[in-house]
């Protein structure tokens, strides 16, 4: 008896995952669409949507009208029940903190911003800082953090085997630093933290429907350089926190030393720390900068597009180093497509000589082709689409599709 009841709660949560699934791919779809978007039948679609009705989480909507002439009403539609739940998505970098509240529907409702120093870790720890953050959006939006059901964090580095926080990071006083725990105590819900590197990767697909069945990887260009890899319907990467350390894969045995300490990775050529040293240089094993001003870095593509042999020189090896690691890349997994995207896709003309050379020299690319190059330079918006997508699938699976079942 046990077992049967087991059973039919285990395929009850299964149903209920699979048209919550349909609606964050689609939107709001008729009973119909459901039935085929799921492959559940239209009587189960109908006890599941009725029941997730009443507990509040899904809710009616009238559907387009296709021919205005036609008789009767539009067909309804189900969607999210927007207020049924809030998450606060907090996006850490290296120059800045973006804390976001957004609806159990996706939408964005409220937004803080914080700029972010080398020093801004040390003179304030970073989970008090969060903490503090996020009580301003509580003030501001107290009816909506009455409902919240989960704090989702966007890093950039390592994270250590306990997964609440990193044990290396770009960002100056990050590493060491309990995010988790004292978040999940002052309010009292699940706290995550995710790798921006595979984020960055899965909303870039999702925010161009070119890409929606694509496998891609996505290659971070500005002052780090990090990878993220999505393929439909898998999160890609060392466990569902982890992604690729392509920016600190060894480039150069014994090479320039980079940010994180190592020598020879390929951030130290084609960050842009990386390139500045090469261009004017600069002794390989010279500390990186703390900080490149973006008009510093400007001024540099200006010379390479003038023709000026330094610059291009620095340009051309950060190319080689990109090209090589993808290279490396396509013997382990195959991507359709590779977008680069950061600030550093200004300067990509610049290195795109070097990147096609060194791909075209490995074996996988002559055999099976190469994937396509794109750029993007906003990176922003993916990494937040795909925090976005990551923490309500997360929601839905842990918490929405586990709801007791209606007893009439």
């Amino acid at each position: 008896m046990d077992k049967g009841v087991g059973d039919s709660d285990s395929v009850r949560r299964q149903n209920r995952a699979l048209v919550l699934e349909a609606l964050r791919a689609a939107g709001s779809l008729a009973r119909t669409q459901l039935a085929a978007a799921t492959g559940l039948s239209h009587a189960s679609i109908t006890a599941i949507t009725q029941a997730m009705i009443a507990q509040g989480v899904l809710a009616d909507r009238p559907g387009p009208r296709g021919d205005q002439r036609a008789p009767g009403r539009p067909a309804v539609q189900i969607g999210f029940n927007r207020a049924a739940a809030y998450v606060v998505l907090v996006e850490l970098e290296v120059n800045r903190a973006r804390l976001s509240l957004v609806d159990y529907g996706g939408t964005l409702v409220d937004r803080i911003e914080a700029p972010l120093t080398p020093a801004s870790f040390r003179e304030l720890p970073a989970a008090r800082m969060l903490v503090e953050r996020i009580g301003q959006l509580r003030q501001r939006d107290p009816a909506e953090t009455a409902r919240l059901r989960r704090i989702a964090i966007s890093v950039q580095g390592i994270l250590d085997k306990s997964g609440s926080s990193l044990a290396w990071s770009p960002v100056p006083g990050l590493a060491g630093a309990d995010l988790v725990t004292p978040l999940r105590d002052t309010f009292g819900v699940p706290v995550t933290l995710s790798k921006r590197g595979r984020l960055l990767a899965e909303g870039t697909r999702r925010l161009d429907p070119s890409l929606g069945d694509a496998s891609i990887a996505t290659v971070f260009l500005g002052s780090t350089v990090a990878m993220g890899l999505s393929a439909p319907g898998r999160w890609l990467g060392r466990g569902e926190e982890g992604a690729t350390e392509f920016g600190h894969m060894n480039h150069v045995p014994n090479g320039a030393l980079c940010r994180c300490g190592m020598r020879g990775c390929i951030e130290a050529y084609a960050a842009d720390y990386g390139i500045l040293r090469t261009a004017f240089s600069v002794p390989e094993t010279t500390p990186p900068a703390a900080a490149i001003p973006a008009a510093e870095f400007d001024h540099l593509i200006s010379r390479g597009m003038n023709g000026d042999r330094a610059a291009t020189h620095g340009f051309n090896l950060a190319g080689r180093a990109i090209g090589y690691g993808l290279s490396r890349l396509l013997a382990l997994f195959a991507p359709s497509h590779v977008v680069i995207v950061g600030p550093g896709t200004r300067a990509f003309a610049l290195m795109r000589a070097e990147i096609d050379l060194a791909l075209a020299g490995s074996l996988v690319g002559r055999i099976s082709g190469l994937p396509q190059l794109r750029t993007l330079s906003d990176e922003s918006e993916p990494v937040f689409k795909g925090l976005v997508a990551e923490t309500l699938r997360q929601l839905d699976e842990t918490e929405i599709a586990a709801l007791p079942a209606i007893v009439p």
